[in-house]
């Protein structure tokens, strides 16, 4: 085994980027990096029936947002190239025979079948300590396929042969995959290859308790891009999920994560997702963007949202923007707490009548996810100056739609 820590993430593009598939991509990622390693991307895509495009390219969406730069893989290349499954046939053909040489597969009815050795395998794992597999009884531990009839692999095959052309010194992975581990190191062994270190960590539950899947809203990374989530907090959060600094830190920075991330630190019990607590430390990111950062990152919410800034003074966007600084968790709450703003209600009104503004600005306010006061009281200031007067409505009747809304451009331009 190389002396060079080699860690790998390895997901299949069948579906998004799971928050789960992220967690185990940053903890081997922070494992590297704290060794000084090597984080390889490896994708496992043999299922031709099942694999998207639009998955693929979810998986590098997601490790590029959350910043966790692979050192090999696609789109950067290495010496163990290539990193899709698909492109390695050929390497996969060189260790089936070795294996056939040695007389650990046999055939039946056009598969490709491994022969157990039929025997205990103890998993000497980081994290879930030293587990006895019994693999001796046939009924349970029946001899596994490599490849099936129609030439296409099994998992458990290039996966071990993979790690192994790539010189992988550890893996980390979810615990669901500890029950395979047993099998991968007869594999190994009947290749006469030392295995790599294992380390399973815990899976992630919901508050209630049950397996976080794919139809759970917050499952999926993209999630949090569309949301509106900084990368740093969601990243932050993640840590959390299994793994402890031990002095009862929430808040840290990733430099000071990598310092003193161990395996040894990951605990055995299943991890809770909390998105409230992810929301509240989002908020907390957030409240210590600069000035500019804000704004850029607000700027770009609103305008994907369809809000057309362009028609305001800059100067007064920043204004306006910089009251909401700090007062929000995420950037997809912008639209319904500072809409107001840049948003034209009362210029698609038609009769212009009391009953009829009413009606659009109490509209404006449920839409915008606030009280109608909100509205209210700084038309009534742009408009008169004054924050007491007449009712509303009916001043805004009296004075017109045009000297309306001639006074309120004239105040945002002030503003």
């Amino acid at each position: 085994m190389t002396s060079e820590i080699r860690v790998r993430f390895a997901p299949s593009p069948t579906g998004y980027l799971h928050i789960g598939g992220a967690r185990t991509a940053l903890f081997n990622w922070l494992f590297a990096r704290h060794h000084g390693g090597k984080f390889v991307l490896r994708i496992e895509d043999t299922d031709i029936k099942r694999n998207t495009e639009e998955a693929m390219a979810a998986i590098y969406e997601g490790l590029h947002w959350l910043g966790l730069n692979w050192d090999e893989g696609p789109h950067v290349g290495g010496e163990f190239e290539p990193y899709l499954q698909s492109e390695r046939t050929e390497i996969y053909e060189r260790y089936l025979k070795k294996l056939q040489d040695a007389g650990h597969i046999f055939e039946d009815e056009g598969a490709m079948r491994f022969r157990s050795p039929r025997e205990h395998v103890i998993v000497d794992d980081i994290v879930c300590g030293k587990i006895d597999f019994d693999l001796s009884n046939p009924a349970t531990h029946p001899d596994m396929t490599i490849r099936r009839p129609d030439g296409s692999w099994i998992f458990h095959f290039v996966n071990v042969t993979d790690d192994l052309e790539m010189k992988i010194s550890h893996v980390i992975r979810g615990e669901d995959h500890l029950s395979n581990t047993p099998k991968h190191i007869e594999i190994f062994r009947a290749l006469g290859a030392t295995p790599p270190r294992y380390a399973h960590i815990p899976l992630i539950l919901n508050r209630d308790g049950s397996k976080m899947s794919k139809r759970d809203e917050g499952a999926r990374v993209d999630y949090y891009i569309r949301r509106g989530y900084l990368p740093a907090a969601v990243r932050n959060y993640l840590c959390l999920l299994g793994w402890s600094p031990k002095d009862n830190r929430e808040k840290m920075d990733i430099d000071e994560i990598v310092r003193i991330f161990d395996l040894k630190n990951i605990g055995r019990s299943s991890a809770t997702f909390d998105p409230d607590k992810l929301h509240w430390l989002n908020g907390d990111y957030a409240r210590e963007l600069s000035d500019s950062e804000f704004y850029d990152l607000a700027v770009a919410r609103l305008k994907s949202n369809g809000v057309k800034l362009d028609k305001f003074p800059e100067k007064y966007v920043r204004a306006a923007l910089q009251t909401c600084k700090g007062k929000i968790n995420t950037f997809d709450e912008l639209p319904a707490y500072c809409g107001f703003y840049v948003r034209d209600a009362l210029g698609a009104s038609e009769k212009f009548d009391a009953t009829e503004i009413e009606a659009i600005l109490k509209s404006t306010a449920k839409e915008l996810g606030v009280k109608v006061g909100a509205i209210v009281h700084p038309t009534r200031l742009a408009v008169t100056g004054s924050n007491v007067g007449p009712s509303l409505y009916h001043l805004l009747e009296v004075l017109g739609k045009e000297k309306v809304l001639a006074r309120i451009d004239r105040a945002l331009a002030t503003f």
